[in-house]
């Protein structure tokens, strides 16, 4: 990713190149993330799955904003100089002020550490999306949120998720209505998370004013979404499910008499490291 040293940008909006998308992985703990900007990846994000479920909640559940909010905040104390982005849900409440306050309260820099490029935050993004508890909203409701939040934290990137393909309503009308409804309430970039078809991506793209997110996919490659525009690729809660799995299956051989696969598993030391 290359950007010119004279754009005035914060440099988490700057990795936002349509075309030359940037991978965000999505963290759920410290070790997670420390693996992750360790890999070379320019900034990390969190998954609200691989937090809820680390709890024992679901997902999507306002309940975990406390979880959400102390993962982020030992993340920054292990990396304080990373881009961070947090998956926000739907802003943990209804009226626009509150979540301004509660972004406030849950990330405000304090005496540990600088004020980050979101304006005094510890953090530089959010995804903050359309729907509550798996059901789709009236966008009118995101939109003022986006305002409030963009008044406030004028530097924070703000990602506005569209879950019309996600809650199963693959209405591309309606997502373009959304998309625009979302830009003008002053949005940085556009997340439509779902197993969208490449050419609904492209016409997303054609149509978007603001760099637009996609899902890492089971169907096609980072080149792909680069040739059609893509700004940035998400992991979701893909790698935290890609971990558990691995550990599912590895214990199922276990369970089988065979003995521990350990080929291409991180080292006791490895990992302990992670944590220092």
């Amino acid at each position: 990713m290359t950007s010119t040293t004279s754009d005035p940008r914060p440099s988490f909006h700057r990795l936002h190149i349509p075309g030359d998308p940037f991978i965000l992985p999505c963290a759920w703990d410290v070790a997670s993330a420390r693996l992750f900007a360790e890999a070379g990846h320019p900034a990390v994000g969190t998954t609200s799955l691989g937090v809820a479920a680390g709890i024992g909640a679901a997902d999507e559940d306002r309940a975990t904003l406390t979880a959400m909010v102390a993962v982020l905040r030992s993340i920054r104390r292990a990396l304080p100089e990373a881009l961070l982005t947090c998956d926000f849900e739907d802003g943990y409440g209804d009226d626009p002020a509150a979540v301004t306050d509660i972004l406030r309260e849950a990330f405000s820099a304090d005496g540990a550490g600088s004020p980050r490029e979101g304006a005094g935050l510890r953090i530089e993004g959010i995804n903050i999306e359309d729907s509550a508890r798996g059901r789709l909203v009236e966008p009118r409701a995101l939109a003022a949120k986006i305002v409030a939040i963009k008044e406030t934290f004028p530097g924070l990137f703000v990602n506005a998720r569209i879950d019309t393909y996600w809650t199963g309503e693959d209405n591309l009308g309606d997502t373009l209505e959304r998309m625009r409804c979302y830009a003008d309430a002053g949005a940085d970039g556009i997340f439509v998370p779902g197993d969208l078809d490449l050419a609904v991506v492209a016409q997303i793209v054609d149509a978007s004013p603001l760099p637009v997110n996609v899902l890492a996919s089971p169907r096609y490659s980072r080149t792909q979404f680069a040739e059609v525009g893509v700004a940035r690729i998400s992991t979701g809660s893909l790698l935290y499910r890609a971990a558990i799995s691995a550990a599912a299956q590895s214990l199922n051989g276990l369970s089988e008499d065979r003995p521990a696969q350990t080929a291409n598993v991180l080292t006791y030391r490895a990992v302990s490291q992670l944590g220092d």
